[in-house]
């Protein structure tokens, strides 16, 4: 069965997981480096991103699994703090230009298209010691580093991710702090990083709307990462709430404002209006975006980039001790099928893309969709002949057309996670995503394919399944 024409096939990477290079020819630290740095056995065996794949040194072994695979795009991160080794343009760090350069360059030379992510995860440690996305100052300082790639990138990259997995970043990084600053705030931090993370991706999407469109014909938007929740119990009214208040957290907190309105859902607003009353807050712990806010927030997406990897059930669960957190104020719990497979984290569940997808189309105006990630690990060590794997993609793959062709979704870019084995943040090394197997105890960093690798490439040449669904 055929994908549409002109279907883009990608791969992912991102900056800190891949590139290496830690300190090299100029970079900065950023928040990743003084976290793995600090050990404590926050990521497995700490381990670091100090090397990672080498891709800083061996961006032509990336470019030739690129080939070998026929991608027809590649999205990978800039490294903000190899641009910009303190965060801002007061210094600004050449060797970085000509790297991220000489990618773009030869993408284009070989017909691949470059789907660029201004920021992965990795902030410079120079901002975080300033407050990070818990200080309103980053705002600014983020537009002006985005106004720095596209006037420096935009002239050959034509479509750009503000944030990636903003609704991640939030609650991992500043509320639950698993990833760095490492600090948590239960039931604060994560708001007060999202609402800052939605005004900066705003200010600059409205940064390239007014200076480079016109000229560079570009698109920008934001990544979420959503797993899709399903009421455990189908005849249950609570469950099924539950399940409707969980997506409404999960994705419209970040894609209402952006898409819809400018504003926050409303059951979002009164969840944590009604807790933190109950907890003698003096107001909500969620903050308040100004109409003025919602007016700039408002539309600030030329196409709704979504990452799936899994699905899970949600019940209702009263939060009767007030405890703070955000899976609280949801009032959920949340897990597997007893009867799905998984490795890790990642429960094998294809149909939940398709009712992502479904969902996104007639919540959010059937906007044109990118898949900028979807992808399933194996343990270490993993086989080469990763079939297991494999049959994941390719139920993926049924599902996607099902939701183009029965339920016109207009899905036009498909990227697999990931190009390569690589970094997989508190993981290390231990869950590998790559399409290309890397040996991390080999200095020369081989990538050799996984049948996973071959099979996606016969794919992208048939641009679909050979079998009828």
């Amino acid at each position: 069965m055929a994908f549409p024409e002109g279907f883009g096939w990608g791969a992912a990477t991102a900056a800190y997981q891949v590139e290496g290079g830690w300190d090299a020819d100029g970079k900065g630290p950023c928040v990743w480096d003084t976290f793995t740095h600090q050990g404590g056995e926050r990521v497995f065996k700490n381990q670091t991103g100090d090397v990672a794949c080498g891709s800083y040194t061996l961006w032509e072994e990336d470019l030739k699994c690129i080939k070998q695979l026929g991608l027809t795009h590649y999205r990978f991160s800039l490294s903000w703090s190899r641009l910009l080794p303190d965060g801002t343009t007061g210094f600004i760090n050449q060797k970085g230009i000509d790297y991220y350069n000489k990618i773009i360059d030869d993408l284009l030379t070989n017909g691949v298209t470059p789907i660029v992510t201004l920021y992965h995860f990795d902030l410079p440690q120079a901002l975080e010691d300033q407050g990070g996305w818990l200080s309103e100052s980053i705002i600014e300082i983020f537009d002006k580093y985005a106004q720095f790639c596209f006037s420096t990138f935009g002239d050959r990259v034509k479509q750009w991710i503000t944030i990636n997995e903003a609704n991640v970043l939030s609650m991992m990084a500043y509320d639950l702090g698993t990833f760095p600053p490492g600090i948590p705030h239960c039931g604060t931090g994560g708001y007060q990083a999202a609402h800052n993370l939605i005004k900066a991706h705003a200010r600059s999407w409205h940064s390239y709307d007014s200076l480079f469109r016109k000229e560079q014909k570009g698109m920008v938007s934001i990544s979420l990462f959503v797993t899709w929740l399903e009421p455990a119990d189908p005849n249950s009214v609570s469950d099924q709430e539950a399940a409707k208040r969980a997506i409404a957290f999960h994705l419209d907190f970040f894609a209402k404002p952006i898409f819809i309105d400018g504003d926050y859902p409303e059951v979002v607003k009164s969840q944590i209006a009604s807790m933190s009353q109950k907890q003698g807050y003096p107001s909500s712990r969620l903050p308040e975006f100004t109409e003025e806010q919602k007016r700039m927030i408002k539309g600030t997406a030329d196409f709704f980039a979504v990452q799936y990897y899994t699905t899970r059930l949600i019940k209702y669960q009263e939060n009767k001790k007030g405890e703070l957190g955000i899976l609280q104020d949801v009032e959920i719990e949340y897990f597997p099928d007893p009867s799905w497979k998984n490795v890790d984290w990642i429960y094998v569940v294809p149909w939940g893309v398709r009712k992502l997808l479904k969902y996104i189309k007639d919540a959010y105006n059937n906007p044109v969709i990118y898949i900028t990630e979807n992808g399933f690990p194996q343990s270490d060590p993993a086989p080469l002949d990763d079939t297991q794997r494999w049959e994941y993609f390719r139920q993926t793959f049924q599902e996607l057309l099902k939701a183009i062709q029965l339920d016109k979704v207009n899905l036009q870019v498909y990227c697999a996670w990931s190009l390569l084995d690589n970094f997989e943040w508190n993981q290390g090394y231990s869950s590998r995503f790559g399409l290309f197997h890397v040996d991390f105890e080999d200095p020369a960093r081989p990538r050799v394919p996984y049948t996973s690798a071959k099979e996606y490439a016969k794919i992208i040449r048939n641009n679909g399944l050979e079998e009828h669904l």
